[in-house]
């Protein structure tokens, strides 16, 4: 990938990611090709990107993070994506997977289960989304029943479309404890060993095929009390807080493949040459890669912008709103544009322009679909 040029408040910034360009031009693409054909899971991958630092970035030293601002780590994010799409994803995942005990764990919480989470050899998974509660994430149906003794919640229903299902070390479960609505979701952390919870058939899917989704299926689970985070009926606000962070996350992992796939269509242009001359010459086609550019360098600024106001302590749900729904829209256009500028070799497996159109695509869908993007602006530009 061509160096950004980047917004980086230190020289320990410049570091980091001169070393995640390394890992990313070293062992990152060298490898997704054959993950990808196989839609084999990276394991191995994420423990070392965990031993780097990378899987802590924004978190507290004190618990083994890397103590990073919001915008640094999604610069990260950026290059790991533009690397290997499956792998910057799966970063964004785990460190939304470590949220709820960051932000809303106990102090006791927090000293017991954060510093494994974030020393790179556990992953984790997020748990909302079920097969019939996606965008209406507060119809959740996972129930979590108390025992008489008040020491375990029994859980019994099925998590839809997890990211690392079946292969993360820990899941945060956004589960009902009382038929209240929103108000009656509870956030429970539960080990991959749980009794009753186990995961179904990975997805077969149209990209991110090395990126292991299923789902994941609770029958009579027993997670003991003491893994609930925050309190009962809390669960919701800990979701909705969550996702405002993991939106911006796939803002930036979109912004990488855009700028991957730009790149890629940029060089072709250079080097292929029709009618005597070179088709980067052509003016509808470089006014293609123009807007192409400009749309990147748009979104990356937007995420950043969102990010800033997350660093300073400033609300900023409806930026991150407008970042994710402004870049993964822009990530679907120009890697549409990037497979038109190579023509028939932009369809082919031998390039990778395919698959990054392949990954766009879903981008638009996690997090929060971009309608419900446009559905948070909008409702906030009513009460304003």
């Amino acid at each position: 990938m061509t160096t950004v040029e980047r917004d980086l408040p230190t020289d320990e910034a410049h570091d980091l990611l001169a070393l995640v360009r390394e890992i990313g031009e070293q062992r990152l693409a060298p490898q997704v090709d054959e993950f990808e054909e196989k839609g084999a899971f990276p394991r191995e991958m994420f423990r070392e990107i965990g031993a780097a630092g990378l899987l802590s970035l924004p978190y507290p030293e004190e618990f083994g993070g890397g103590a990073q601002p919001y915008t640094v780590y999604l610069q990260v994010l950026e290059e790991l994506s533009a690397s290997w799409g499956a792998v910057g994803l799966g970063a964004s995942v785990h460190t939304l997977s470590c949220y709820p005990v960051a932000q809303f764990g106990s102090p006791e919480q927090r000293e017991r289960w954060l510093p494994g989470m974030l020393s790179g050899d556990l992953l984790g998974a997020y748990c909302l989304s079920e097969p019939t509660s996606g965008s209406d994430a507060a119809a959740l149906r996972t129930k979590a029943v108390l025992s008489q003794d008040g020491a375990q919640y029994s859980v019994t229903g099925t998590k839809a479309w997890i990211t690392h299902g079946g292969a993360a070390d820990f899941y945060n479960l956004m589960v009902r404890t009382a038929d209240t609505g929103p108000h009656g979701i509870s956030c429970l952390l539960a080990d991959a060993d749980t009794p009753g919870m186990s995961a179904g058939t990975p997805e077969r899917k149209m990209g991110y095929r090395s990126s292991q989704t299923s789902q994941v299926l609770l029958d009579g689970a027993q997670v003991d009390v003491d893994r609930r985070i925050g309190a009962e009926g809390q669960g919701f606000t800990i979701a909705l807080s969550a996702l405002d962070s993991g939106r911006l996350g796939i803002a930036a992992c979109a912004v990488g493949i855009a700028q991957a796939a730009f790149e890629a269509a940029t060089a072709y242009a250079k080097e292929r040459r029709q009618f005597g001359q070179r088709i980067i010459d052509f003016q509808g086609l470089s006014f293609m890669l123009a807007d192409m550019t400009t749309q990147i360098s748009a979104a990356r600024e937007l995420y950043l912008a969102a990010a800033r106001r997350r660093d300073a302590g400033q609300s900023f749900s409806v930026q991150a709103a407008m970042a994710k729904l402004f870049a993964t829209d822009t990530c679907m256009k120009v890697t549409t544009d990037a497979v038109q500028v190579l023509g028939g070799a932009g369809y082919v497996r031998d390039f990778p322009l395919e698959r990054w159109f392949r990954e766009a695509k879903v981008l638009q869908i996690v997090e929060g679909t971009n309608q419900v993007q446009r559905l948070v602006i909008g409702r906030h530009l009513a009460k304003h």
